[in-house]
């Protein structure tokens, strides 16, 4: 097939254009290069035979000539982590760049499009297992967006053939967003903050794009919404429990409360972000220990015979050692 991977140069965009090579697909990716890792992402995939393209999907232009001739649109570019940068980028790039994606597959005859959507749209933490139908409540400027545009792909309904895929936090081999994390642990520099009994749901980017595969094959995903997570859902003490045995180390044992480490959080952004610096500290960050999710699979099991293979300990250990090998710890 003829592929287009939007977001192509990022952590899953990458790992999934090299499974599409694999598999003998033609693969073109539209990407970005804003730092050391999508530069590296891209050098990849181009030695692998991907053809990418560095330009924004608020490019409606350039949009509208990349889709001729593609069969299958996986659509993952997103603003998500960018700092000191205005709410309406975030609407530019996931509301108004996912529009121009859609009407640029329907003009090019695109036979299936997934939407790269966001467990960040359920917004904090909700009781029990959240699914598919579970209230949306984000609460921060890329959930929101994400959100609509998630609402403007169902408006799509009846001119393209589509899934929405609501993606849990992915790691693996090739991430560098839990680095830090893992570095921290190894080096004996990490500490807890609160009592750590939150719930990361978190999908091991093999099983992520096993998922994207079993969507866009099955004719029972037209249309619809699937959450996709990992196989074991771990609390944060059991997490980095399983990273410090990676490395060989015990659990860290100094642990503070977070109360006051979220007032820290919100003065540092009141005072720092109207002077355009990013604080050191902010509430998105303290989410890790705070934010607790673990997500029904029955859907996408029933609907796409979806079932996460790799165990939270493998996913570590294979993170571990490829993060070694990088020579990045």
């Amino acid at each position: 097939m003829r592929v287009l991977i939007t977001g192509g140069t990022g952590f899953i965009g990458s790992n999934l254009a090299l499974r599409c090579l694999e598999n003998g697909d033609i693969v073109r990716v539209l990407g970005q290069e804003n730092n050391p890792a999508e530069a590296e992402n891209r050098k990849m995939i181009e030695e692998k035979g991907a053809e990418v393209i560095v330009a924004s999907i608020t490019d409606r232009e350039k949009i509208f000539s990349l889709l001729q001739s593609i069969d299958l649109v996986y659509h993952l570019a997103a603003a998500q982590h960018e700092a000191n940068v205005p709410d309406q980028v975030f609407w530019d790039v996931n509301v108004t760049g996912t529009k121009n994606i859609l009407e640029a597959s329907i003009n090019a005859g695109v036979k299936c499009f997934v939407h790269g959507s966001t467990i960040g749209v359920y917004g904090f933490a909700l009781e029990g297992h959240v699914d598919e139908q579970s209230p949306l409540k984000p609460d921060n400027i890329y959930g929101v967006t994400k959100l609509e545009g998630e609402k403007i792909v169902y408006s799509f309904k009846d001119k393209l053939p589509f899934v929405i895929i609501r993606i849990s936090e992915t790691y693996g081999p090739g991430d560098r967003r839990l680095l830090k994390l893992f570095k921290g642990i190894k080096k004996n520099a990490f500490f807890m903050i609160g009592k750590g009994e939150n719930i990361h749901h978190l999908i091991y980017i093999d099983d992520l794009i096993d998922g994207l595969f079993a969507a866009m094959e099955s004719k029972e995903a037209i249309g619809e919404t699937f959450v996709l997570a990992g196989k074991d859902a771990v609390t944060t003490n059991e997490m980095i429990q399983k990273i410090a045995q990676a490395f060989g180390k015990n659990m860290p044992r100094f642990r503070m409360p977070l109360l006051p480490f979220e007032l820290v959080a919100v003065v540092m952004e009141t005072v720092l972000r109207p002077l355009g610096i990013q604080p050191p500290l902010h509430r998105r960050r303290m989410n890790f220990f705070k934010k607790s999710f673990l997500f029904s699979l029955d859907k996408a099991s029933k609907r796409l015979d979806f079932s996460p293979k790799i165990s939270f300990k493998t996913g570590v250990d294979l993170t571990a050692r490829w993060y070694e090998r990088m020579g990045y710890l």
